[in-house]
C-alpha cells in the first residue's frame, strides 16, 4: 500500500508561478494542510498497528517541509529520492503561468503543455523516473509506504501504479487537501479535514 501526498500549498501556487524544481516555501494555509495530512494518515496508519511504514519524499523544499510535518505526527523519520521530484520545466520556471499562456496560447490547449517548456522535461523522462522508483518498492501486500511528491509527479506516478493511458493520467486531479491510496491496483481519494487560510 502507499499513500500518495502532494505538498502544501506554497508561496508560488499562492502566485500563480510555475515552480517546478525551484525552491518555494509552504505558506502559512500549506502548513495547515500539511498538518491535516498527518492527522489523517495517523489515524489510517493506526488501523495497521503492526506493520512498519516509511515516509518517502522529493527533496524539494516544499515536500521536504510537508513530509516532516507528517514524520513529526507519526514519529518516524523521512528519506528522500530524487525520482520523486517535480518536472523541471525549463526557462518557466518562477514565471507566471498567465505570462507563459499568453506567449505560449496553443500550449496552453493541449494537457500535455507542461511538458513543452524549452529547457525542460517531457512526460517520457518523468514518467521513466517515478516509474523506476515504484519498480524498486516492495511488492504488495508487504509495501507500505508513505510518499510525498508533486502536483505531475504524482500524476505520473498513479498513472504509473494503475497502468492508466497518458491521456487519463494526465486528467487526474492533483489536491493539497487530500491524499490518495494506492492499493490492489487501485487508487482511492482521501479528503482531509478542511483548513482554511489564516487570518491575517
Amino acid at each position: 500500500m502507499i499513500y500518495l501526498c502532494r505538498h502544501g500549498q506554497t508561496e508560488w501556487n499562492r502566485e500563480r508561478r510555475l515552480q517546478g524544481q525551484t525552491e518555494a516555501d509552504l505558506t502559512p494555509l500549506g502548513r495547515l494542510q500539511a498538518a491535516a495530512m498527518a492527522d489523517l494518515l495517523h489515524d489510517l496508519i493506526a488501523r495497521d498497528p503492526s506493520a512498519v511504514w516509511r515516509i518517502v519524499a522529493s527533496p524539494l523544499r516544499r515536500a521536504r517541509d510537508t513530509a516532516q510535518a507528517i514524520a513529526d505526527r507519526l514519529g518516524m523519520t523521512v528519506a528522500f529520492d530524487d525520482r520523486l521530484m517535480e518536472l523541471t520545466v525549463g526557462q518557466w520556471e518562477g514565471r507566471l503561468y498567465a505570462d507563459v499562456q499568453r506567449e505560449n496560447p496553443e500550449a496552453f490547449n493541449s494537457p500535455e503543455w507542461f511538458f513543452t517548456a524549452p529547457g525542460g522535461e517531457t512526460y517520457e523522462q518523468v514518467m521513466a523516473r517515478v516509474s523506476d522508483w515504484l519498480a524498486e518498492q516492495a511488492t504488495e501486500p508487504e509495501r507500505r509506504l508513505i510518499v510525498v511528491s508533486h502536483g505531475i509527479a504524482g500524476r505520473l506516478l498513479r498513472g504509473a501504479y494503475a497502468g492508466l493511458s497518458r491521456e487519463a493520467t494526465l486528467a487526474q486531479d492533483v489536491p493539497q487537501d487530500a491524499l490518495y491510496r494506492l492499493h490492489g491496483g487501485q487508487i482511492d481519494r482521501l479528503d482531509c479535514e478542511p483548513v482554511e487560510e489564516p487570518a491575517c
